[in-house]
């Protein structure tokens, strides 16, 4: 008896198994309408890592400019002045990369580095870019003791290139105004990552 017993449990398992030969239409579109929503949610997401990878360079230069400008001044007495010293601030980067171009503007008693969306390529500010400008500020000011000192700024643009009115780099920054005497703030299309 054990013998029948095992013949028609393994008859029933092969019939079990022949019914279940594949996939059916609905389940196969099921899952590719699946895939394809998750695709959906993903790729914007992945599209703004790539941007945002992108933008970290202008980011880290211009608050590296920053910092150099601070030890330039307390060293000569002075800020470098012109994209053409940019050098002279020891960074060791080019002042212009395959997504940015970096620029040195005076502004009263302080100094302006700007890092402008650029299309290496087509050799030109990259006003379609979809990535955000960065301006940092360096002026000579006082701390809460009275001291003369540098005080520094680091700004991003709110929006995009792409975006209508959206802040390149080039904009006119003579908004850098003090709220303390002589520390830079950031014009109403930037906004304030700190020094």
């Amino acid at each position: 008896m054990t013998t029948q017993i095992k013949a028609k449990l393994l008859q029933h398992f092969a019939a079990k198994k022949k019914g279940n030969g594949g996939f059916t239409l609905i389940e196969l579109l099921v899952v590719i309408i699946i895939i394809g929503i998750l695709s959906a949610i993903a790729l914007p997401s992945f599209l703004n890592q790539a941007n945002k990878a992108k933008q970290s360079e202008a980011k880290t230069y211009v608050g590296s400019a920053n910092r150099a400008q601070q030890a330039y001044y307390l060293e000569n007495g002075s800020f470098v002045e012109s994209a053409d010293d940019f050098g002279d601030l020891g960074l060791g980067i080019e002042t212009q990369t395959a997504n940015y171009k970096y620029d040195i503007a005076t502004q009263g008693d302080g100094v302006l580095t700007q890092a402008q969306p650029w299309d290496s390529e087509a050799n030109e500010a990259n006003a379609q870019a979809s990535i955000k400008a960065y301006v940092g500020g360096v002026k000579i000011g006082t701390s809460g003791t009275g001291e003369a000192t540098t005080l520094a700024v680091l700004c991003e643009a709110v929006e995009a290139p792409v975006v209508e009115g959206g802040a390149t780099g080039a904009d006119e920054l003579a908004a850098m105004d003090s709220e303390i005497e002589g520390a830079p703030t950031c014009p109403d299309t930037y906004k304030n990552l700190g020094a």
